[in-house]
């Protein structure tokens, strides 16, 4: 048994979707420029003063030995000395060292356990350097760790919300070396495109050279526009501020974004399909067992208990669905409203896209993640 969708498709004029102009964007939302880009920290560090919920010393020797090295450093010895504090954590710090970051600028920090700490919660991370992939000291994290997460524990039963064993410390590395990049020397530079389009890299070009008057803008590739400093500007920043508010409009790339495991669909708006028909069946079977039990008579010296089977099979072929036509349409979306109305699910809606892609009327790229 079978329910069969009927859909008809025709796509309309091409003429007519181009009286839709497309939305502008400024040029900053498109590019990143050569140089202006964050660097990751990362360091390895402790945190202090938990609630009996740090890692166990003995069973994480790493954090033994840092708690043994921090209180050297300041001071105290504690060789030969038997101590295992709960109140102690080993530590992931991460952070990003934003571009023409200054000595004494305050940046945020991540702080992840890497031990069998079960709750950060009123945890202070103590002075931890964060070095970057050169091997060099960058900045230096302390503070306290806010963490978004609790965990709570009794005897029968237990109850985790969010994670516990990581948080942040807004504000919590101080910048203690700059990046060694002069932006203003630059006597060229380069616009890298965040979704590489040849149709958008020259339309970038054009819209510099038009509006600056000359040509200082020339498109290398579909996602390179490299820019001479022009004399009319006073630096390369003085450039860029002017230049980074242009108004482009990208050329967008017919997509279909496909997430099998959630059934999720994201489409653009410049997904168009052929005229096309799909037909698809859903059968249901269910299988029921409920056996039975035949007893001998009441008294009987002979006789015996018998289980007898017995066994209940339903099918459901949707026989009250009807065949359907849907109006015509010129986009995805519309389809996939129609597609909406006759109460396909997601995951059906998946398999027909498919199907529609491998006929070969479907014009977008598919993305099946």
């Amino acid at each position: 048994m079978r329910f069969i969708i009927l859909l008809i498709v025709t796509v309309f004029s091409l003429a007519v979707t181009m009286a839709t102009a497309s939305a502008t964007v400024k040029l900053k939302d498109l590019v990143e420029i050569e140089g202006v880009r964050g660097n990751d920290l990362v360091g390895y560090g402790l945190v202090v003063g938990l609630n009996g919920t740090g890692d166990g010393v003995r069973n994480i020797p790493y954090t033994e030995e840092a708690l043994s090295s921090l209180l050297e450093r300041l001071g105290v010895n504690v060789q030969g000395e038997e101590f295992r504090p709960r109140n102690v954590a080993a530590v992931l710090v991460t952070a990003t060292l934003p571009p023409f970051a200054s000595a004494g600028t305050r940046i945020d920090v991540t702080v992840s356990a890497v031990g069998d700490a079960s709750d950060l919660t009123g945890g202070m991370l103590i002075m931890t350097p964060l070095n970057a992939a050169d091997g060099q000291i960058y900045a230096v994290a302390q503070g306290p760790v806010i963490v978004s997460g609790f965990a709570a524990q009794g005897d029968a039963a237990s109850v985790v919300e969010g994670v516990p064993t990581g948080g942040v410390i807004p504000g919590g590395a101080r910048v203690e070396r700059e990046l060694g990049f002069d932006f203003n020397g630059m006597k060229d530079m380069r616009l890298s495109l965040r979704a590489p389009d040849f149709t958008t890299a020259a339309r970038i070009e054009n819209v510099i050279n038009a509006t600056s008057g000359k040509t200082i803008a020339r498109m290398l590739d579909s996602a390179t526009v490299q820019l001479n400093v022009d004399d009319a500007f006073r630096s390369p920043a003085h450039m860029i501020s002017a230049i980074e508010n242009y108004e482009i409009s990208p050329a967008q790339k017919a997509r279909v974004v496909v997430d099998q495991r959630s059934g999720t669909i994201v489409l653009g708006s410049a997904v168009r399909i052929s005229s096309v028909a799909v037909a698809q069946g859903n059968l249901s079977i269910r299988i029921r067992e409920e056996p039975g039990v035949v007893q001998p008579n009441p008294f009987s010296r002979r006789g015996e208990t018998i289980v007898v089977p017995r066994t209940d099979i339903a099918i459901d072929d949707n026989a009250d669905r009807q065949v359907a036509l849907l109006e015509e349409t010129v986009t995805l979306a519309d389809l996939v409203d129609g597609l909406n109305a006759l109460g396909v699910s997601p995951r059906e809606m998946i398999d027909i896209l498919k199907s529609i892609k491998a006929a070969g009327a479907l014009h977008a790229e598919l993305v099946v993640q």
